[in-house]
């Protein structure tokens, strides 16, 4: 999703509730500028959504062909649907994040 499409109302006749259940294991994509502390700038934000340290092996790095990009996956266990949207908005709202799904 692009912080453009975020603000966007949801499409067709009423809002339709993702069919996730919870708990669940979810994993976001985070993508910034490579370099300067990123990916531990992305782990320091997850950590304050979720308030506990990421396990070591929560992140995977995707470096861009260019090496100007980094994509990360991050997964988390996640209690509720309020969760996730709270870590989206989140996300949507840290300057260094450029794209986020």
């Amino acid at each position: 999703m692009t912080k453009e499409d975020a603000g966007s109302p949801p499409t067709g006749e009423g809002e339709k509730k993702p069919l996730i259940e919870y708990p669940s294991v979810y994993t976001f994509k985070v993508m910034g500028a490579q370099g300067a502390g990123f990916v531990e700038h992305v782990r320091e934000l997850f950590k304050r959504f979720l308030g506990t340290e990421l396990s070591p092996d929560s992140i995977h790095e995707q470096p861009s062909s260019k090496g100007k990009y980094v994509s990360l996956s991050v997964s988390v266990y996640l209690l509720s649907e309020e969760q996730r949207r709270a870590i989206y908005d989140g996300l949507h709202k840290d300057e260094r994040v450029i794209y986020y799904l």
